[in-house]
């Protein structure tokens, strides 16, 4: 509804044709115990490098853990409910989608889409009320975008396997009870697996990466493996070479590539706010053009980016979902809402690498989540190579 001819973003958005009664629901829950939960805290979290228990806990309750997974104690959400869930927990900060995503799109769905049935019965349940929680390892010191050059080996060894290797920028590290671990079996370079890990297990290290300086509230660390003994049941059985992982990883992009709107959205209402309020030379800046122009070229940007995620997700939904349109997804909204950051802090001015405004938190965030999860460039790559044909990676 206009009232003095201003409109909010949410109104430009125009939410209620978009989406359907149960996701208006998941949206406006979540977004209330964004501001009630996790934004007080939010700016101390970010500035001592830590987020509390307490906070991990609390999202462990909301129900979203597990987001569009069928069964086994999982929510079973619509993909845009789920996406919807990461979009208002990013609105508070990247730190805490990058926990659900983990915990939701990388590790309880390796289970699901690769283990078996005992597997999925043993840890599921357990994952989608917060009681186990898990991470991912794949990415190693010397192989980012790289992966199938990994050096992390499981030797067979009886009914069981002896697995060695180093894992490092691993959401939830420290934190997690189990680890999806991918490695090579018996060191065959094209027979990647993974594996099950109980963090009580010996021979495992776990350490967090120290001296962050985005994603500050996000548990990140390294991990350690020296011949750790682990038992045949633990191998997810269906998971078969390095295009496993990446079903996984294409998994996880969605909820990235829906979670970064939420920080757009909130730099660019931090910034409204701040140009109606902020007077120079007689007038609020918000009269001046090149600020008007500004902010509608961030309001343009972040509603299509919108209406791509909300795309993208009707397409998950349906089983539709390509790995072209996943990157194109990522790479879009990833780089539209890194840029409403950087321009939302600029306008800003000094006030803008104020933590108290919020912005410049954002903005360090998302110039880590361009990155994460597949590289700007890469996911290029694989866009170029689905429009020409020619394979430009190698």
């Amino acid at each position: 509804m206009i009232k003095n001819n201003v409109i909010n973003i949410d109104e430009l958005i125009n939410w209620d044709i978009l989406l359907q009664d149960e996701e208006k629901i998941i949206q406006r829950s979540i977004k209330k115990f964004v501001d009630s939960t996790c934004m007080p805290k939010i700016t101390e979290n970010f500035m001592n490098g830590k987020i509390s228990t307490n906070i991990i806990k609390s999202i462990s309750n909301l129900g979203i853990l597990g987001g569009d997974i069928k069964g086994y104690g999982c929510p079973n959400l619509t993909s845009i409910g789920y996406g919807l869930a990461c979009y208002e927990l990013e609105s508070c900060d990247s730190g805490l989608r990058t926990f659900v995503s983990t915990q939701t799109s990388l590790a309880m769905y390796a289970i699901y889409r690769f283990g078996n049935e005992d597997q999925k019965k043993k840890w599921l349940p357990l994952m989608s009320k917060g009681l186990i929680i898990g991470c991912f390892a794949l990415t190693e010191p010397n192989h980012g975008s790289d992966p199938s050059s990994m050096t992390s080996i499981a030797q067979k060894n009886g009914n069981n396997w002896i697995i060695s290797g180093t894992k490092t920028w691993i959401t939830n590290a420290t934190i997690a009870d189990i680890i999806i671990f991918w490695c090579k079996k018996n060191n065959q370079t094209k027979s990647i697996n993974a594996f099950i890990i109980e963090t009580t297990k010996n021979g495992i290290i776990r350490k967090n990466i120290p001296n962050k300086l985005s994603l500050r509230t996000s548990i990140t660390g390294t991990i350690y493996l020296n011949n750790v003994n682990v038992e045949n049941s633990n191998r997810l059985p269906f998971a078969d070479g390095l295009e496993s992982a990446l079903i996984c990883l294409n998994n996880a992009r969605f909820s990235v590539g829906f979670g970064v709107l939420g920080a757009a959205h909130a730099c660019l209402e931090y910034t409204i706010k701040y140009t109606i309020n902020r007077v120079q030379f007689g007038k609020p800046i918000a009269t001046k053009q090149l600020i008007q122009d500004k902010i509608a070229i961030m309001g343009s940007e972040l509603i299509k980016g919108i209406l791509l995620a909300i795309h993208c997700g009707r397409l998950k939904s349906h089983n539709k979902l390509t790995n072209v349109q996943i990157s194109l997804m990522k790479k879009n909204n990833c780089r539209t809402a890194l840029d409403i950051a950087r321009i939302s802090r600029a306008i800003l001015g000094a006030n803008g690498i104020i933590a108290d405004y919020h912005i410049i938190r954002h903005m360090l965030n998302l110039e880590s989540i361009l990155t994460c999860d597949g590289t700007e460039e890469m996911h290029s790559l694989v866009i170029g190579k689905a429009l020409t044909g020619k394979d430009a990676i190698n």
